[in-house]
């Protein structure tokens, strides 16, 4: 049966952080608040348990999840080149509503699914959720819901979906702005200069081309 915490609570918000590094840590599913939408997460280098997120949510390897981290140094250890216009994104959204896709180091031992060899990450500005990371380490993250249906602003949202697939729910009130990160894909900036937005959520064309340049940042 699932645990949910009430993270505006002090002491549950101690205990529930605690047990879900426990449940993270054997495998299981955690629902925890992010600063755009709840995150259905797992342990991002147990490929059983990606591949338990992927089932809660009804999706296939072909849907692999982001990665959230703590901070920019594990964008370093999880990424193989950060062009420096790539760090300047990072540096001025991070924590933030940007998702951003880089080829993955190749030493890594895990398997989200069918990345082709990227990873698409991300540092939540999220208290709860930076405090269970702080404890985890980088944690694979997709939206807490079903695939096709609506990405859940409350825990009541997510456990009307996810149910007890998830056994542990943190609870920290209506997500600040219900709107999904923007995912840009940066893998090829080496070779074009550009990224391209894969999705439009919490961050602009706009804002991007301020940081990254003018006519480097491509809708299409």
């Amino acid at each position: 049966m699932s645990s949910v915490f009430d993270c505006s609570d002090t002491e549950q918000l101690l205990t529930g952080t605690r047990e879900a590094r426990r449940a993270i840590g054997r495998g299981r599913l955690v629902v925890m608040p992010t600063d755009t939408v709840y995150g259905i997460a797992a342990d991002a280098f147990s490929p059983d348990a990606v591949n338990a997120l992927l089932e809660a949510k009804g999706r296939t390897r072909q849907s692999p999840p982001p990665v959230l981290i703590p901070s920019l140094n594990s964008l370093h250890a999880l990424a193989e080149d950060v062009p420096e216009p790539i760090e300047r994104a990072a540096e001025k959204f991070w924590p933030g509503a940007l998702t951003i896709i880089l080829n993955a180091r190749s030493s890594l031992n895990w398997d989200l699914g069918d990345t082709q060899g990227t990873v698409a990450l991300r540092i939540p500005d999220e208290p709860v959720a930076l405090a269970v990371l702080e404890e985890t380490g980088p944690l694979a993250v997709s939206s807490a819901n079903r695939h096709s249906q609506p990405a859940a602003t409350t825990i009541d949202d997510a456990q009307q979906q996810l149910g007890d697939s998830v056994e542990v729910y943190l609870d920290h009130g209506t997500s600040h702005s219900g709107l999904s990160s923007t995912i840009i894909d940066a893998t090829l900036f080496e070779v074009n200069g550009a990224v391209r937005i894969v999705r439009q959520g919490g961050v602009t064309p706009e804002q991007l081309a301020e940081v990254i340049g003018d006519g480097k940042v491509l809708t299409e």
